[in-house]
């Protein structure tokens, strides 16, 4: 794939956000991401943005995900994966199958 510079026009107005917890639902023909922010000490949760792709382009992310995870692991070491805690209790968002 050949690669071209690309202008991103970012709005002063845009802000950034964190989040610690993410949930994924996908459909036929698009795969939606919630970003959220977990509250520590609580059971809450708040969602800083709902981002929609197409299938094509999530196959993408996860590609330019699994390079750059490569790339990180080699500059500052491997990633250890979290201990397996309780069964998860993430659940669809509603809408989605």
């Amino acid at each position: 794939m050949a690669q071209h510079d690309l202008s991103v026009n970012v709005p002063q107005t845009l802000d950034p956000v964190y989040a610690n917890r993410i949930q994924v639902a996908y459909k036929e023909d698009e795969f939606t991401f919630m970003f959220l922010h977990e509250i520590p000490g609580t059971n809450q949760a708040r969602a800083k943005a709902i981002v929609s792709i197409s299938p094509r382009h999530a196959k993408n992310l996860l590609a330019v995900l699994s390079k750059s995870m490569n790339d990180y692991e080699e500059k500052f070491g491997t990633i250890q994966p979290p201990e397996e805690k309780a069964p998860s209790t993430n659940v669809t968002m509603r809408g989605y199958s």
